[in-house]
């Protein structure tokens, strides 16, 4: 098993589904993940609508695939990006997959290229429907990079938002509460506590798109801290390992 920073991965971009100003963003958060070995972006550059993207390409090493639209009102592009990903799982020239898009179309792709044993990561809008969120390991929503701009109202999932007053607490939030509760079953088994990385784990296996950025935090142990009147935590006398228990 490689480590994580030998990762080797294939970055493939939809440029009709993504927006240049969040590249920079894109490429630090999957760079995390491993290198990024290839790197393209798929779209008819003969149109307007790319026209954003063309002086970011040599800056960040991103090959341009174009892919004419060849009948209008279709997007051509998915079928381009679908292709080149299967040559690429085919030919064995990378450990893992980043798709950016916020198109469905893409799910049968991420589910494919599981099974083929390669982590699939993917990044989107929060309109992304939840059958391509689901089929990758781990999903990134766009609108959580933008968090550091603008750290005075952090994005939630729209299908995590309660309603009630905005200086309700955290633990109010009965989706956020009942993610933690499942995780938590999973990573403890039949202890009382579970490890916070166990519990990580346990959260993304569940939802690939949960994110502490989306409720206001940096990561998981800041997200947990927040929740003190409902979580306790405890630090092992023997090595780092904080402890994680569900008061009462």
């Amino acid at each position: 098993m490689k480590k994580i920073n030998d990762t080797t991965i294939a970055l493939l971009i939809d440029g009709d589904n993504a927006a240049p100003k969040r590249l920079a963003a894109i490429l630090e958060e999957v760079s995390k993940q491993g290198t990024i070995t290839i790197r393209r972006i798929y779209g008819d550059w003969t149109t307007t609508g790319m026209s954003g993207w063309k002086e970011l390409l040599n800056a960040n090493a991103i090959q341009p695939v174009q892919q004419f639209a060849y009948t209008k009102g279709k997007n051509s592009t998915d079928s381009a990006l679908i292709i080149d990903a299967m040559d690429i799982l085919h030919g064995e020239l990378v450990d893992a997959f980043c798709i950016v898009s916020s198109d469905s179309d893409y799910t049968r792709l991420a589910t494919r290229l599981r099974e083929s044993g390669l982590f699939v990561m993917g990044v989107g809008e929060k309109k992304t429907p939840d059958a391509f969120v689901k089929a990758c390991e781990r999903f990134i929503y766009v609108e959580n990079l933008d968090v550091h701009e603008s750290p005075a109202t952090p994005a939630r999932p729209a299908n995590d938002r309660r309603k009630g007053s905005a200086s309700s607490p955290l633990s109010a939030n009965t989706a956020l509460m009942n993610k933690l509760r499942k995780a938590f079953t999973i990573a403890s088994g039949e202890e009382d506590s579970a490890s916070l990385s166990k519990i990580g784990q346990a959260l993304r296996r569940l939802d690939p798109g949960f994110d502490p950025r989306s409720y206001g935090h940096a990561s998981l142990s800041s997200l947990v801290n927040a929740l003190k009147d409902k979580l306790e935590t405890t630090r092992e006398e023997k090595g780092n390992t904080v402890m994680v228990r569900f008061r009462g």
